[in-house]
């Protein structure tokens, strides 16, 4: 613990002189949400990172968002403090394949979820956020053909709520997709109170069972604004910190996946940073993102047209 007080401390110090801002996610380790400038969910910190004033960002989150921020803000400098800190339902969408996929539906638009690669943003008309997904979806012209991609739970979700019959691309995120029903159920027994929520990204199963579906934002307020004591959430286990902070008097229970010997859902990529890798990566200025100015050209459009829409 001196340990960390003491990286801390330097952090701190090295982030005031090289005017720099520690950008974080939801899903990360608390003790770096707790030294960010900012934490919030994928919509929050696009917002973010286009309007900082820093002249670093050291992103703790996945590459998918820290190209976002280099997207909205080539003049600065993004850092990702571990360059493997991937995405698996970004990585379930390959450029090509997508691209061949895009070029069957000739007469579709595509909406594309945030968590994907610069390279999927460049194919898209429109991005999304799981917070304004609906709002989107619901913007664009009933007798407009629409291809969604990638997260398949996500897009049968808008489907189910905005009437819609997008086309939707087989992709899925890994912690979502594991949590076990049967598990949930055994701790409803015990908490008979508990309420569940979920965010989107979840299998329809545990979509049906919850009490509340929502974006990692959303599921946030609602703890704050609802009148319950107890919740198992199914989302990446990192948003508990938060729910903790701003609700201690309240329960919160992980949801459990179907393997699992501790009984964590943790994104592997998302906890790949920690204090020590943000000291080096802000010391040493690794590791840069960079993007292709014909690739963040592109790139930008949707991210744009998606910010205006949830203004």
């Amino acid at each position: 613990m001196k340990d960390d007080q003491l990286l801390i401390n330097k952090i701190k110090k090295l982030r005031k002189e090289k005017n720099a801002v520690i950008l974080a996610h939801y899903y990360q380790e608390p003790e770096i949400q707790d030294i960010a400038d900012f934490v919030g969910d994928s919509l929050d910190l696009s917002r973010k990172s286009s309007t900082t004033d820093a002249d670093i960002i050291v992103f703790a989150g996945v590459n998918f968002m820290a190209e976002t921020a280099k997207i909205l803000s080539p003049q600065k400098k993004v850092l990702i403090p571990d360059l493997n800190a991937g995405c698996s339902l970004a990585e379930s969408c390959p450029t090509d394949e997508f691209r061949k996929f895009r070029d069957k539906y000739p007469d579709h638009i595509v909406v594309s979820y945030i968590n994907t690669t610069a390279e999927i943003k460049a194919l898209t008309d429109i991005t999304c956020t799981s917070t304004n997904a609906v709002k989107i979806i619901e913007s664009i012209p009933e007798n407009q053909k629409i291809i969604f991609a990638p997260d398949r739970n996500l897009g049968n979700y808008l489907n189910s709520i905005t009437g819609r019959d997008m086309v939707i691309w087989n992709g899925a995120c890994h912690v979502h997709e594991e949590f076990s029903l049967e598990k949930i159920l055994k701790i409803k027994n015990t908490y008979p109170d508990a309420k569940l929520i979920a965010h989107p990204e979840c299998q329809k199963p545990i979509q049906i069972a919850a009490d509340f579906i929502g974006s990692t934002s959303a599921l946030l307020r609602y703890t704050e604004r609802d009148g319950g004591m107890e919740y198992i959430v199914a989302t990446e286990s990192g948003i508990l910190h938060q729910m903790k902070k701003r609700n201690p008097e309240k329960l919160f229970i992980p949801a459990p996946p179907i393997d699992s010997t501790c009984g964590c859902s943790d994104c592997k990529f998302m906890k790949l940073h920690n204090l020590q890798k943000i000291y080096d990566s802000l010391k040493e200025e690794k590791f840069e993102v960079n993007i292709t100015p014909e690739i963040r050209e592109k790139a930008l459009i949707p991210i744009q047209k998606m910010l205006e829409l949830s203004s």
